[in-house]
């Protein structure tokens, strides 16, 4: 059996899957607004309510190559803790880590709305913005660990409507996550109108001013991707990657910055929602069934 978890900015969630890729349990809780060893003893719990079997974990960070410390992580509270030792020293088993980001983007290339495709970029748009690469059924993660962290590139061209340019929790300004997470549209809502609303009340009120705003700062951002990578199909998950609109409106505004003259890499919704994460972390031990 094969234990996959996914720890996010809201939830975690374990899912078990057997060798022929069957879901035999699952089960999800919010993810607890305290301190670091209170993550810790949540993650623990559900593995050890999940039972017996390989566990992979993804995480919204990633493990450093020269310490084995997490960095880079949104929840900040992770950054420079041994989460994968302490892990393992409360669940009694080996762990697998990877970057959740990654884990999503295994998932929709294997058999999601990637599949079939020879390079699929997986965009996270939830709590933060993460990025993952998958070339021919295999995940880039680079000698740093950072391949595919779009969130924290500069946002392209930035306009007199995105100044002043907004600091990121990385301690930079102007990153990508900073205008296009879920806390970001609505912090971008509260400036310009003085109104506070969660992200999916605005997409609900259909507020189209802030709405356009994001589309735009979306197809900048995915500009840049498609000239450097320039995938077969960009897959988007996350909270606001049930936006339907996103889908019809940002392609026809990245044409301005993409540096052909035809595009035909999609954007498309991810087949596995936000279940993708933990099936692809599931996959961290011998990758996904065949």
């Amino acid at each position: 059996m094969r234990i996959g978890v996914d720890l996010g900015g809201t939830k975690i969630e374990v899912a078990v899957f057997a060798a022929d890729g069957r879901e035999t349990f699952r089960k999800r809780v919010p993810t607890p607004p305290t301190d670091y060893q209170t993550a810790v003893e949540a993650v623990a719990a559900l593995v050890r309510e999940a039972g017996e079997g390989t566990i992979g974990i993804g995480i919204p960070g990633a493990l450093s190559p020269v310490t084995g410390l997490v960095k880079n992580a949104n929840s900040t509270r992770l950054i420079g803790k041994p989460f994968k030792q302490d892990l393992e020293r409360a669940i009694g088993r080996e762990v697998r880590m990877m970057n959740d980001a990654n884990c999503f983007a295994l998932s929709e290339a294997v058999d999601g709305a990637g599949a079939g495709a020879d390079v699929v970029f997986g965009v996270i748009l939830g709590t933060g913005v993460g990025g993952g690469i998958v070339v021919r059924g295999e995940v880039l993660t680079g000698p740093n660990a950072i391949a595919g962290e779009w969130g924290h590139n500069p946002l392209p061209l930035p306009t007199a409507a995105d100044l002043p340019l907004p600091v990121c929790y990385c301690g930079r300004a102007g990153c990508i996550e900073a205008y296009l997470s879920g806390p970001s549209l609505a912090r971008d809502h509260l400036k310009v109108t003085g109104e506070k609303l969660a992200p999916e009340e605005i997409v609900k009120a259909g507020k189209e001013a802030t709405l356009a705003r994001y589309e735009e700062r979306l197809a900048r951002a995915l500009a840049s991707v498609i000239n450097l990578l320039d995938p077969d199909v960009i897959v988007l998950g996350g909270g606001m990657s049930n936006v339907q609109r996103l889908y019809r409106n940002v392609p026809t505004l990245w044409t301005r910055q993409v540096f052909s003259d035809h595009i035909s890499t999609r954007l498309v919704q991810a087949k596995h929602g936000d279940s993708s994460g933990v099936r692809g972390a599931a996959w961290r031990w011998g990758g996904p069934p065949r």
